[in-house]
């Protein structure tokens, strides 16, 4: 596809944190983030809960603990975990939003990012709907590119990462099936002011 076909998404987020289009359901997985810290760095993440099934309010459940534990095998491992991310972007483009970009949500783990450590301070992580070993839906790359553009009109952000990127040999999300061009592409074709054209940097 090429850029002049991408469809335009628009999405905005407000000085408060919280993007006006997307659905918002309130984690408690999340806490104040350090004083003076600069947002910088956009991680993004797959998640499908059961593994490889999409659908259902699951990982909403599990974001804001409520998550019956019991109703499937896998989740007995997901017990005593207090997880969030900033945003969710369904295998149709739909986004929800758990926590304010302003505040840290525990999305990376132990995790680093060049010199630096505990990416949770300074990043803003962005879960799709997906698994390591599938391609992701074109309108999750659009949403995400929309998304991205209006987070760098908020943010002063400079990178993009994978969460495989900052928790090496931990982590593999998102995964082979991310077509990491693709998404370039996508944001590319999302035109904007000159605040929302700053460059970022991408995987190797």
């Amino acid at each position: 596809m090429s850029p002049g076909k991408y469809i335009k998404t628009m999405f905005e987020v407000a000085a408060d944190g919280w993007c006006r289009q997307a659905l918002r359901i309130v984690s408690p997985n999340c806490d104040a983030r350090p004083p003076g810290t600069e947002i910088d760095l956009l991680v993004i993440h797959n998640i499908s809960l059961p593994p490889g099934q999409f659908g259902g309010e699951r990982i909403c459940e599990l974001f804001t603990n409520q998550l019956d534990c019991d109703a499937h095998p896998y989740f007995e491992q997901l017990r005593a975990l207090r997880v969030s991310a900033h945003f969710l972007i369904r295998r149709d483009g739909a986004v929800v939003q758990f926590v304010s970009v302003n505040d840290r949500a525990w999305h990376a783990g132990m995790s680093s990012f060049g010199a630096r450590q505990q990416c949770n301070d300074f990043s803003i992580g962005i879960e799709l709907e997906g698994t390591d070993f599938e391609p992701y839906a074109e309108p999750q790359y659009l949403a995400l590119a929309g998304l991205t553009r209006a987070l760098q009109a908020r943010y002063r952000l400079t990178d993009v990462a994978g969460h495989a990127h900052i928790a090496a040999g931990r982590k593999t999300d998102p995964g082979p099936f991310f077509d990491w061009r693709h998404y370039r592409q996508a944001l590319s074709a999302q035109s904007g002011s000159a605040l929302t054209q700053r460059v970022l940097h991408f995987p190797a």
